[in-house]
């Protein structure tokens, strides 16, 4: 039985990402050795990732990643993917939406945080921001910074709002 994952944000490639999020790496290339080797260790080939935007800049380079990270990858764009969904599907992801996906009925899976009032039935898992927003009772922030550049099981999130519920 495959495993459900999240991400976010990765921004392979992107040197002054190191910067702007005080990433603890010296290079780019240590960078996404990091993070692959992270995503690799913890999905397998037949497990689904639902990345939730910002794969890589410069754009262009997509398709040195995409086939080399483990799993069913399903795309949630994101303001840094500016590509067609022609070019990242042919790179090595399933699927990919412009749009949030509602899944399982109660979760919204976007790249910004959704603006969701407090009866909402639904909750919010989303990327980026980085390490500027924390979770809350309606909102579980995916980006990488936030889970040791690691994808997220689905389970682990699942748990994160039971609790919240009480």
């Amino acid at each position: 039985m495959s495993t459900i994952y999240f991400t976010s944000d990765q921004h392979f490639y992107h040197k002054r990402i190191i910067e702007y999020e005080n990433r603890p790496f010296e290079t780019a290339e240590e960078m996404n050795d990091y993070m692959l080797n992270k995503w690799n260790k913890r999905v397998s080939k037949r497990d689904k990732v639902y990345f939730l935007g910002d794969l890589c800049i410069p754009s262009q380079k997509y398709k040195e990643i995409i086939p080399l990270l483990n799993g069913y990858k399903v795309m949630v764009m994101g303001n840094h993917d500016v590509l067609s969904h022609k070019r990242y599907l042919e790179a090595g992801f399933e699927e990919v939406s412009r749009y949030p996906i509602i899944l399982f009925g109660i979760y919204i899976l976007s790249h910004a945080p959704a603006e969701l009032c407090d009866d909402s039935p639904f909750v919010n898992i989303h990327g980026h921001s980085h390490s500027t927003r924390n979770h809350d009772t309606k909102h579980f922030n995916i980006s990488v910074e936030m889970h040791d550049y690691t994808p997220v099981k689905m389970a682990e999130i699942e748990n994160y709002f039971a609790e919240m519920k009480g």
